[in-house]
């Protein structure tokens, strides 16, 4: 069953830039061990804290993307720049959909942009 993983970050004083900056690096890098989707969130109320999320078909896959040498070595050069314990909680994924913004394209007539109401 696929799963999401949940990782909070939280920066130490003055150094949440350099950490956005790391995670995003390091959260680009779960897609090389399998991982289906990867997110980072930084939130608005709280500059410091930060939500690394990712999906993947197993946690095997997980395991090995924390314990890869990409994130053992990010945890070594960034260690100073988060707080720790670092506690991560894998989920279920139960059910999940988006909404596909339709292309710009779509809604031009031949010869240029519809004009008017386009429900007719």
């Amino acid at each position: 069953m696929a799963g999401v993983v949940h990782v909070p970050w939280y920066a130490t004083g003055l150094r949440a830039g350099r950490l956005e900056a790391a995670l995003a690096e390091i959260s680009e890098v779960a897609l090389r061990y399998g991982a289906r989707s990867h997110a980072l969130y930084r939130y608005r109320d709280d500059r410091y804290k930060f939500l690394q999320v990712a999906e993947f078909e197993s946690k095997l896959d997980w395991d090995r993307y924390w314990s890869g040498h990409e994130f053992v070595d990010f945890r070594i050069l960034c260690s100073g720049w988060y707080q720790v314990p670092v506690t991560y909680g894998w989920t279920d994924l139960v059910t999940s959909g988006s909404i596909v913004a339709e292309p710009e394209t779509a809604h031009t007539a031949v010869g240029g942009p519809v004009e008017g109401d386009l429900a007719g």
